[in-house]
């Protein structure tokens, strides 16, 4: 029997090529996202179809392109949305409020993290049946530009995690989204006057350079105090407690507090047990610091006297 070398070469190499495709790592989307929709207070069997947009919504986030970096599936952001609908009119404008979560990873742990709780409590959208869920930064609506704002904010918050102010491209593509919002004159989307506790004050705040110190601690908080903490406890310890001195004198010198809220109200309690291992000295020097710089949770910061 004649061997055919050319062909011998040509499977060989095919099957090289096809090694080597397998080899490479799958490029995956960004975020590993868990949706979930309340609807107790919706009744009438006209908006049982509204059972739909839990999946509709968390296919969306999981399935779209947010940035044009390459994730492999290890790597995509866990993060949560919750969403209670409140009212519903015969048009099928809905009335919602929202939460929204980040978790991102420890170094050197299989422990995670709460980097970042929000939520909206000022939604409203129209979602007749059959409904498509289109992403289009360029065209408002109201139901998923909504989540794309959101979903920027929270890749500029992860990005600034792990990069000094890494996450200022997204915030940037959050704030094209509120201008689109504002111009449509929908609810929610205005720039509002006095405590900015909503959109307008979370993104202009966001990539306002007065709080950039805010967001560098929020980088040196994760990267040098979180992810150092089992290499050398100490100076993890030392990193947070710098860090919360240069939040207090940031806090004094800006005149909105809605970013410092949102930072201690995810993160007073993974500070309290993370200080809890530190010498009497320290403790009580981040007690003080802790005590004006987020009286709201002084109760919480008490355990450091102990």
């Amino acid at each position: 029997m004649l061997i055919n070398i050319e062909k011998i070469k040509w499977v060989a190499g095919f099957l090289g090529l096809m090694v080597l495709l397998l080899a490479e790592p799958v490029s995956a989307q960004e975020f590993n996202c868990d949706v979930t929709l309340n609807t107790r207070q919706i009744s009438g069997s006209s908006y049982e179809y509204i059972n739909e947009l839990e999946p509709a919504l968390e296919s969306y986030i999981n399935d779209n392109t947010w940035t044009d970096d390459r994730y492999q599936e290890f790597e995509r952001i866990r993060c949560q949305v919750q969403i209670v609908l409140t009212s519903v009119d015969d048009q099928f404008n809905y009335t919602a409020e929202a939460f929204f979560s980040l978790r991102r990873p420890i170094y050197n742990t299989i422990q995670e993290s709460s980097s970042l709780v929000l939520s909206d409590n000022n939604w409203t959208f129209s979602y007749p049946k059959n409904k498509n869920l289109l992403f289009d930064e360029l065209q408002f609506d109201d139901l998923t530009s909504f989540i794309d704002f959101y979903m920027y904010v929270i890749l500029g918050y992860d990005y600034d995690s792990f990069e000094r102010l890494g996450g200022s491209r997204h915030y940037n593509k959050a704030q094209n989204i509120f201008e689109l919002g504002r111009n449509s004159g929908a609810q929610g989307w205005g720039r509002s006057i006095g405590a900015q506790r909503n959109r307008f004050g979370l993104i202009s705040d966001m990539l306002n350079p007065n709080y950039q110190p805010l967001r560098e601690a929020v980088y040196r908080y994760h990267r040098f105090g979180l992810d150092q903490f089992t290499i050398n406890n100490r100076e993890s310890i030392r990193e947070v407690v710098d860090v919360l001195k240069n939040l207090e004198e940031a806090k004094r010198r800006t005149s909105n507090n809605y970013l410092f809220d949102i930072f201690f109200d995810t993160k007073y309690n993974e500070i309290v047990a993370l200080l809890q291992s530190a010498n009497v000295q320290t403790r009580l020097e981040a007690y003080n610091v802790l005590r004006d710089v987020d009286p709201a949770h002084s109760t919480a910061y008490e355990r450091l006297q102990n």
